[in-house]
């Protein structure tokens, strides 16, 4: 057994097992109990390397062990460092959390690589300050780069009125007019409350919510003014808005009432009541991944494919408002821009008579065949 003196502490290296284990006192604990630090390695030599950084890590206020990993300063981050966020956000993360970004480069696209490794950062930092570690490694390697997205697309008015047709049997029905018609985002829709469901009461010149007025009456709106997003806000202040729904949509939501009335008497005291116009079974907010699920069981009934997401209805309706010749200004009001600048550069491809605006007039200036 061998002592030798690092720092201000005096080790001991003893013969243990196949290797070596090296120990330095750290006098007692209040309750009285003996605390000792400890490193294990195959030489002498390793221990004492081991000993040394343990030793400047105590001077530099670092108290995690050795074997304090990423894996256990993430699971501490996913259990302390998420209070208040939603359910959905805190799951998306821990899934987030459980990938490795190297072996998924060429799987992910780049934009999932970079919320893994946020995840990453965002762990290790909070680990720092609970002074567990003493640097983000995470913060030293730079995100691969992953696979391309998927460019999103839109369907064209045929495709939508086959895939309208289509959701009339299905749960989704309502939720997937809703978002057609209006071009509010998948959180919105999922976030929406029948508080907020208004008629216009003509005889009171009020909007006031259907669930006091019924839908009995000519004219109808939302407030978007929720979301199901951290703290349970619009992804931003312009996002807030009014929208006047379609008489499609008045139709859709006044059966989707209807039916979820009918699905509470069934479920009883199963239920639980969120206000939410677009829920499961039992009344709880719904799930992102099933909402997607489900509406690729539509578009493959529709005979379009299994490849379309929920978010591609918003979509569709800037392509179909753009086909109408609306303003782009118009557009970008409704589905909450703060400007076109989002509106021209995400939903480019749906925005047709903006881009063939200018060989059109070019045409009608020149002539499209008086230079051939």
């Amino acid at each position: 057994m061998a002592k030798t003196l690092i720092g201000t502490y005096e080790a001991t290296i003893y013969p243990e097992g196949k290797g070596y284990t090296g120990a330095i006192s750290l006098g007692f604990a209040p309750d009285g109990t003996r605390q000792r630090l400890k490193r294990k390695g195959r030489t002498k030599a390793l221990v004492k390397d081991k000993l040394i950084k343990a030793v400047k890590d105590l001077e530099a206020g670092i108290t995690a062990s050795e074997s304090y990993t990423v894996r256990d300063a993430v699971h501490d981050w996913l259990s302390k460092g998420l209070k208040g966020r939603s359910e959905n956000t805190v799951t998306k993360l821990r899934i987030l959390a459980e990938t490795r970004l190297d072996e998924l480069a060429g799987e992910l696209a780049t934009s999932t690589l970079r919320e893994i490794h946020s995840v990453l950062k965002r762990a290790i930092r909070q680990a720092q300050a609970r002074d567990m570690v003493l640097r983000n490694a995470a913060e030293l390697v730079t995100t691969p780069k992953g696979t391309d997205g998927r460019p999103s697309k839109a369907l064209n008015r045929q495709q939508a009125e086959t895939v309208l047709k289509t959701a009339a049997s299905s749960e989704l029905h309502a939720y997937v007019v809703i978002s057609l018609t209006t071009g509010i985002r998948t959180e919105e829709a999922r976030a929406l409350c029948w508080d907020h469901v208004v008629a216009w009461v003509h005889d009171l010149k009020s909007w006031l919510p259907v669930t006091e007025v019924g839908f009995q009456h000519k004219k109808f709106a939302i407030y978007v003014w929720r979301a199901d997003r951290d703290g349970g806000d619009t992804k931003t202040r312009k996002s807030r808005r009014t929208l006047e729904l379609p008489k499609l949509a008045v139709q859709a939501l006044r059966l989707h009432h209807v039916r979820q009335a009918a699905q509470k008497l069934q479920v009883g005291e199963a239920w639980q009541d969120r206000n939410l116009v677009f829920c499961s079974n039992v009344g709880t907010p719904l799930d992102a991944a099933n909402v997607r699920r489900s509406f690729r069981r539509i578009t493959k009934s529709a005979g379009i494919g299994t490849t379309w997401t929920p978010r591609e209805l918003r979509h569709s309706f800037v392509s179909i408002m753009s086909d109408q010749g609306v303003p782009i200004e118009t557009i970008a009001d409704i589905v909450g821009h703060a400007g076109t600048s989002v509106t021209e550069t995400v939903y480019r491809h749906q925005l047709r008579p903006v881009i063939t605006k200018g060989a059109q007039t070019m045409n009608i200036i020149f002539g499209d065949s008086r230079h051939g």
